[in-house]
């Protein structure tokens, strides 16, 4: 199953930035010190926080699900709150193309790992949700993608792009809950009969940027589940929501 588990050129290109930003890390810390990218104090290393931004944007959580969502999500968790400095860093990596704040998140997810819940299932298989192939083309990638992925493979997930998005939606953001049901509603279905192997029978870890009404995440556990998922579990980086 190459293509769900490779970067492919995005793979490729994503590998030799890392690499030249690791190349050029000394002289960039010289040149541009780094700061904590909640409170702009001047910290260590580049992608640090001070302690007291990064206990304070570190606030993980079961999130609330309806009663409809409850039928197909077994668990849905945020790791922060959407507004500081997690929005400040999200906003630029999803609608500007910039991804200098991966440092950050990759930070921010390291802290959070010793107090995420564990299973007995973890680590296992995680799932991007995904963007449709065009937005995703524009875009130059996933974020969730480039949020998640080195961190989970590192600690022994298995990374498997299982949904495809098979229609362009409207942005969720300005739209009700209803709104946001109906427009993800249908949208996403299994990558290939390798993927649905895969999954079938076992846990799936469910993966997003941000939780708002939980739609999106709704609509891909059911697709999941439909497929022969034993459960899926959500984790998001960040929501507004209690």
């Amino acid at each position: 199953m190459n293509a769900p588990q490779t970067f492919g050129a995005m793979g490729e290109e994503s590998g030799f930035l890392a690499s030249m930003q690791k190349a050029m890390a000394p002289v960039l810390d010289f040149l541009f010190p780094p700061h904590c990218p909640a409170c702009d104090a001047y910290v260590e290393t580049r992608g640090a926080w001070c302690a007291a931004c990064l206990a304070n944007a570190l606030r993980i959580r079961r999130l609330p699900l309806s009663g409809a969502h409850r039928k197909v999500i077994d668990e849905a968790w945020a790791f922060g709150v959407y507004q500081g400095a997690l929005r400040s860093l999200l906003l630029p990596l999803k609608f500007k193309g910039r991804t200098d704040g991966l440092p950050a998140l990759g930070t921010f997810l390291r802290a959070a790992d010793e107090k995420l819940p564990r299973a007995a299932w973890m680590p296992g298989i995680a799932v991007p949700v995904p963007l449709f192939p065009k937005k995703e083309k524009t875009r130059g990638y996933n974020q969730t993608e480039l949020i998640f992925r080195a961190w989970l493979e590192a600690d022994g997930w298995t990374w498997r792009r299982a949904l495809l998005r098979t229609r362009m939606t409207e942005p969720q953001y300005g739209l009700d809950a209803v709104g946001r049901a109906a427009n993800v509603r249908d949208a996403f279905t299994v990558s290939d009969d390798e993927a649905r192997e895969a999954i079938a029978g076992r846990p799936v870890l469910l993966l997003d940027d941000i939780f708002t009404t939980g739609s999106t995440l709704a609509e891909c556990a059911r697709v999941l589940k439909k497929a022969g998922a034993e459960s899926v579990v959500e984790w998001v980086l960040a929501s507004d929501r209690d």
